[in-house]
C-alpha cells in the first residue's frame, strides 16, 4: 500500500522532531522498551487518526515496534506536519495526510487508511468511527474496537450509543483521569496561548479575555490567561460549572454581554455557534477570535464572512474581517484548533500521559475486546494507576503507601 504524503525529502526534519519529543515521554519509552520485545500486537492492523505531529508519530512507531501494522492519517487539515509524515513513511508506517488538505482529500485519506482493514482504531473527533458506521460498514465484522481521544468525539460516541447504533466497543480515552486532568487542562491551556501569542506577537497582560466553556479545557485556558495578566470572563450554560468559575475568581456572564467588552475570545465548548452574528455586531474594533474546540464550528465563519464588507489575510494565520461600520475583527487559524493549526500542540510531557492512555487502551482491547459489549467504556482504574506510577517514577517522585492496618480500616484488605 503506497502512502500519500507531501514530500519524502522532508523526512530528516521530521526525524529530528520525533527524536526531540522522545526525550520527554518516559511513559511511552517504558511501553516501547517492554512491548517491543513481547510484541503483543503481532498480526494486528491499526488505524490512528490524530493530529499528525511528532508526539503522535512517536506513539505510532511504538505500536509498530510492538508488532502492529499501522496506518496513520491526520484528524485536522492544518495540524499535519509534512516532515513528520515523511519520517513515519521511512519508519515503515502507512501515512495518508498532508498539511492543508481539502475536505475531499481528507475523506480520501481516511478511506485509504481504512483499506488496511483494521482490527483496532484510534480516533480523534469521531470522523473515522462515523465513516465505519456509514460508508465502510464492510469493515465492522473484523473490528475488535477502538478508543477516542477528544471530548467532542466522546460526545458523538455517546450519541450513537444512546441511539443503539454503536457497533463495537470504544474506550473513552478522553475520560481517563490521566488524560483529561492533564491533557485537557495543562496541555490545552499552555498550547492554546502558545499558538495565540506566536501568531499575534501581542501582549496578553491587561487585555480582557473571554473563555467560552469552563470544562477541563476551559479551565486550562482561563488559568493560563490569568497567569499572563489578563482579565478573564467565563461564559457557560452549566450552572454548576458557572459556580465553579465564580469560586475560582473569574467573572461569569452571558456571551451577549461579554461580546461587548472582550479583546480576545477563545471557544472551548465542543458545540457550534458559540460566536455568531449578534456577537460580531457588538464586538470592539480589533477584537480577536480563536478556537480550541475540535471542529471549526464554534465560531460561525459563514455569518462572519457574509456580514463583513471585506476580508483579507493580514498576517499568517490571521484574517481581518472589516465590518460595514469600519470595525475590524480578527479570526485566528481559520477558526480551527489554534494550538495545532498555529502551534505545535500540547507539550510532550503532557502527551506522554495521553498517549500512554491510548497505548494501554489498545492493549486492553487486544486482551479483552472480544468479550466487551458494544458501547462506550471507561479505561480500568488500574491502568490509570499504572500510567501515573510510571510518570511519577520518571520525575523522581515517590509517594506514601497504605499500611496493612490502614487498608483494613478502609476495607481494602
Amino acid at each position: 500500500m503506497e502512502s500519500m504524503i507531501r514530500d519524502i525529502a522532508l523526512a530528516p526534519s521530521g526525524h529530528a522532531k520525533i527524536d526531540w519529543v522522545k526525550r520527554f515521554m518516559p511513559v511511552m519509552a517504558a511501553a516501547d522498551k517492554e512491548y517491543s520485545v513481547t510484541k503483543p500486537f503481532a498480526g494486528i492492523k491499526m488505524v490512528i487518526t490524530l493530529h499528525l505531529e511528532a508526539k503522535t508519530a512517536y506513539m505510532a512507531t511504538i505500536f509498530k515496534h510492538a508488532g502492529a501494522e499501522v496506518a496513520v492519517t491526520g484528524s485536522n487539515p492544518l495540524s499535519t506536519q509534512d516532515d513528520v509524515a515523511a519520517a513515519l513513511v521511512e519508519e515503515g508506517i502507512h501515512v495518508f495526510a498532508w498539511h492543508g488538505c481539502t475536505e475531499e482529500e481528507y475523506s480520501v485519506f481516511l478511506n485509504k487508511a481504512l483499506d488496511i482493514k483494521p482490527d483496532i482504531v484510534i480516533d480523534d473527533g469521531g470522523d473515522l468511527v462515523d465513516m465505519l458506521h456509514t460508508t465502510r460498514r464492510d469493515l465492522l465484522p473484523g473490528l475488535i474496537g477502538g478508543s477516542e481521544e477528544t471530548t467532542t468525539g466522546v460526545h458523538r460516541l455517546k450519541a450513537l450509543e444512546r441511539q443503539g447504533k454503536l457497533e463495537f466497543p470504544m474506550i473513552a480515552a478522553n475520560d481517563a483521569y490521566c488524560k483529561y486532568l492533564f491533557d485537557n487542562r495543562y496541555g490545552t491551556g499552555q498550547s492554546t496561548w502558545d499558538g495565540i501569542m506566536r501568531t499575534t506577537n501581542l501582549v496578553i497582560a491587561g487585555k480582557t479575555v473571554v473563555i467560552a466553556g469552563y470544562g477541563w479545557c476551559g479551565k486550562g485556558g482561563a488559568m493560563r490567561a490569568r497567569g499572563l495578566g489578563a482579565n478573564v470572563i467565563i461564559t457557560e450554560v452549566d450552572p454548576i460549572k458557572a459556580i465553579e468559575a465564580v469560586f475560582d475568581g473569574f467573572y461569569v456572564m452571558p456571551m451577549d454581554e461579554a461580546a461587548k467588552v472582550g479583546d480576545i475570545f477563545l471557544t472551548l465548548t465542543g458545540n457550534k455557534d458559540i460566536l455568531c452574528k449578534r456577537h460580531f455586531d457588538v464586538m470592539k474594533d480589533g477584537a480577536m477570535m480563536a478556537n480550541s474546540g475540535h471542529f471549526d464550528v464554534e465560531i460561525n465563519i459563514p455569518e462572519l464572512t457574509e456580514g463583513s464588507a471585506s476580508n483579507k489575510v493580514v498576517r499568517e494565520n490571521i484574517r481581518e474581517f472589516v465590518q460595514p461600520d469600519g470595525r475590524r475583527l480578527y479570526l485566528l487559524a481559520e477558526g480551527r484548533l489554534v494550538n495545532l493549526a498555529a502551534g505545535d500542540g500540547h507539550p510532550a510531557e503532557i502527551m506522554d500521559l495521553s498517549f500512554g492512555v491510548q497505548f494501554f487502551s489498545a492493549l486492553h482491547l487486544m486482551r479483552h475486546g472480544k468479550e466487551m459489549k458494544k458501547g462506550v467504556h471507561l479505561m480500568p482504574d488500574e491502568i490509570n494507576v499504572e500510567i501515573a506510577n510510571i510518570k511519577l517514577n520518571s520525575l523522581g517522585v515517590t509517594i506514601d503507601e497504605l499500611s496493612a492496618d490502614q487498608k483494613e480500616y478502609l476495607g481494602l484488605a
